[in-house]
């Protein structure tokens, strides 16, 4: 189906907006994600959007062409507007010419396969939807499985974490569990735990990492509460050379990650 879409009180474009909202998205079990590079990435890896929102007047190019054809081929919807109602759907103020509708996937601990990969990233309480993105964009860096979001995080599928995400949202497989669900989980199979932290910890580098290794960060002001510390295999900590006492959270979990995976592999 093809639509062209003028008027910003169309029920398509109230529909589209809404879907920036956590309520709504959650309801409707879709998300958005912008910009003909994202959309291509998550082609590539299986996604083809149920709905192409396209500018007018955009610049042509054969991916965005593949694209809406393959929109069209799987009975999605293929919608024209201008760039200013686009800029609306997106909350950006200068937009990229594309952007597309998903349906969010299966986020239950049962859809993971802990073995698919050496390397798995958790934060726990996380609550920067842009740290949250980075975290995936780590997590496709170094070959993780994907990410568990343990207890009350930021929504994956926000316009803010997708897009920092660049495209790692369709690669990475997600997880949502409370701390609860998440450890028993853990313990059912192989899996070792791993955290940051000052409490009788060892040093980062050449420490006894085994895989499937699972990298925890906590809370960006409060990091991680003390049980969860204490349920881990192993607690090392990273040297803090400056006045800072600490890493961003996601940049903890890069460090880490990368580390982590030089020992599993040497």
């Amino acid at each position: 189906m093809r639509k062209h879409i003028t008027g910003f009180s169309n029920p398509t474009v109230k529909y589209l907006r809404s879907l920036r909202d956590k309520k709504h998205r959650r309801r409707e079990g879709k998300f958005l994600a912008e910009g003909l590079r994202l959309l291509t990435d998550a082609r590539a890896c299986g996604h083809v959007p149920e709905m192409l929102v396209m500018a007018e007047a955009r610049e042509p190019h054969p991916l965005l062409d593949t694209l809406e054809a393959d929109v069209a081929a799987g009975g999605g919807t293929v919608i024209e507007t201008t760039p200013d109602i686009l800029a609306k759907i997106t909350g950006k103020a200068n937009p990229q010419a594309v952007c597309g509708v998903f349906a969010e996937f299966d986020t239950s601990l049962a859809a993971l396969d802990r073995t698919a990969a050496p390397i798995w990233l958790v934060a726990q309480a996380l609550r920067d939807p842009g740290n949250l993105g980075t975290m995936l964009r780590t997590g496709d860096a170094i070959g993780a499985g994907g990410l568990v979001l343990v207890d009350d995080c930021a929504d994956p599928f926000s316009v803010e974490a997708v897009r920092a995400s660049m495209g790692a949202v369709f690669t990475q497989r997600i997880a949502r569990a409370a701390w609860d669900e998440f450890l028993p989980w853990l313990r059912g199979g192989p899996g070792q735990l791993v955290a940051a932290s000052l409490r009788d910890s060892v040093a980062y580098r050449g420490a006894p990492y085994t895989a499937p290794c699972f990298v925890l960060v906590g809370n960006e002001s409060r990091g991680l509460p003390e049980d969860y510390e204490a349920a881990c295999d192993l607690r090392v900590t990273m040297p803090m050379k400056g006045r800072a006492d600490s890493l961003n959270a996601a940049v903890a979990g890069a460090v880490l990650g990368y580390e982590v995976l030089a020992g599993i592999d040497g």
